[in-house]
């Protein structure tokens, strides 16, 4: 597989961006990786890239998106932070991956048994940890709203993981008039994923994704 050209990128809508995920990590969880030469591919980008999303997910060593969603070279943005959370230099890098690069998805990528999320649940302070876990506070928040209890337990934690990668999502749009005019033309899509690390598989949450599925060839 060739990696995306200017050409490919151009015509990629934001619907055929997420199916290219999908198709991604349906093989990466049936052992059925894209043949790939990458060193060609280091070739086919050395004047430049054309990502057609990018993805926004936890540091924890189980979670690369390009492996996940079987990508190579040039294919993604990369955004890895612990607890997949958003600052100003993350929505900085979306601006510059969408309404400079030309990428048309954004994925927030939250994951089961996230050492980050549990951190947070816990209240640990550490340096400069301790402001990171404090922005997974409002889905805490939330999840106590919701369950009536502030017991910290797996389910607890695990529910934390998925409000945390909603409000992440719904955050970028609100916090970027940027990204937001671009979704709201229907440039860009933006979606949240969640992935399990038991089992590999990328199960979308929820979807913001405007305009119709077509089919392209790369």
């Amino acid at each position: 597989m060739r990696t995306h050209s200017k050409e490919t990128q151009t015509t990629t809508t934001p619907q055929m961006a997420l199916q290219f995920l999908k198709e991604g990590n349906a093989r990466f969880m049936n052992n059925l990786k894209m043949n790939r030469n990458l060193l060609e591919q280091v070739n086919d980008t050395k004047e430049g890239q054309w990502p057609f999303a990018v993805i926004l997910s936890c540091i924890d060593s189980r979670t690369s998106a390009e492996l996940i969603f079987d990508q190579g070279l040039g294919d993604v943005f990369s955004v890895r932070i612990a607890g997949n959370v958003i600052n100003e230099d993350i929505l900085g890098s979306m601006e510059f991956a969408c309404k400079v690069a030309g990428s048309k998805l954004i994925v927030v990528l939250g994951h089961s048994k996230c050492g980050a999320i549990k951190g947070a649940c816990n209240h640990v302070e550490l340096g400069n940890l301790t402001g990171l876990l404090e922005k997974v506070q409002p889905a805490i928040e939330k999840v106590k709203e919701q369950q009536g209890s502030d017991d910290v337990n797996p389910q607890f934690i695990e529910a934390v993981a998925h409000v945390n990668t909603l409000h992440t999502m719904d955050a970028v749009l609100k916090r970027s008039p940027i990204l937001k005019e671009m979704y709201e033309n229907g440039e860009i899509g933006i979606a949240a994923g969640y992935y399990s690390v038991e089992t590999g598989e990328v199960k979308f949450i929820k979807e913001k994704v405007l305009g119709p599925l077509a089919v392209a060839t790369y």
